[in-house]
């Protein structure tokens, strides 16, 4: 089992940063896959990026791109989301999410074996 607890939500302007961590504690989280989805009211869940723990590949959706930047700390099994230029449409819950170690990084939320409780992003106009 994989546990990941996320943190880091809150209330920002529009044009703030906000940096969302996810802490992954069980097997040896290393080898495993992160993602990161969020989902607004009404919608269906998004994928906002991943990356490989080995910290070689990260994927983003093209519509955050240059915006946001996941990065991974193998020392503390946290892996982040930074969020610049944050905007009213970025409001959501963002949840983090763990795939089968040495799997490739995909953007299907089924494909993602282990998730976190979420976390509340609101960005104010």
């Amino acid at each position: 089992q994989v546990q990941l607890v996320e943190s880091g939500g809150g209330l920002v302007q529009a044009g703030g940063s906000l940096r969302l961590s996810c802490a992954a504690s069980g097997r040896t989280v290393n080898r495993y896959t992160m993602g990161w989805f969020r989902q607004a009211p009404g919608k269906e869940r998004e994928f906002v990026g991943a990356i490989t723990w080995s910290g070689s590949s990260a994927k983003y959706a093209d519509s955050l791109k240059g915006r946001f930047t996941i990065s991974a700390d193998n020392a503390k099994n946290t892996v982040y989301l930074q969020m610049n230029g944050l905007k009213p449409e970025d409001t959501a819950v963002y949840y983090c999410a763990a795939r089968d170690p040495f799997t490739t990084i995909v953007a299907v939320p089924t494909r993602y074996n282990y998730w976190g409780q979420g976390t509340q992003v609101t960005v104010s106009s």
